[in-house]
This record gives C-alpha cells, structure tokens and sequence, in this order.
C-alpha cells in the first residue's frame, strides 16, 4: 500500500460526500494497494476529521500511475 500527500490551498473549494464544500489549506492523501484500486481523502491542515472525495470505486489500470495521478488531483483541486 502506497500513500502520498500533498497540501495545497483551496480558494475556491473542494466538494466531499460528508460535509459539502471545505476551502483553505487542505491535505490531500491518495493510497493505492497492490490491485490498483485508490482511496481519496482530504483534510483541514493539523485536523483529526477526514473526509473522501465523491465517486465510486476509483481503480488504477497500473499502480504505477498513483504518483501522477495524486498530481493531477492536487493541481485540478488548487487551481482556482
């Protein structure tokens, strides 16, 4: 299982299925096991209530790719 993690600052929000729409500096973690499927998380920088991004099974054709990935959902979720 890889994680990777990134913090950015949303100006203009990021939609969760939990609480709707959260904005400021927010952490973005990605993990992906051994099959490929992917977990989406995000948080208010230093707290303890996280919460996932909408959608369904996210699943990557080759785990290889997590790392590009996370970085175009970091880059796409920043951008204002």
């Amino acid at each position: 299982m890889e994680k990777k993690s990134t913090v950015f600052t949303a100006t203009h929000g990021v939609m969760t299925s939990e609480v709707g729409v959260i904005s400021g500096e927010l952490e973005l973690v990605t993990t992906c096991n051994d099959e490929g499927m992917l977990t989406l998380n995000i948080t208010y920088v230093g707290a303890d209530e996280w919460y996932t991004l909408p959608g369904e099974e996210y699943r990557l054709h080759d785990v290889r790719d997590h790392e590009v990935v996370h970085g175009l959902l970091a880059a796409v979720l920043e951008r204002p």
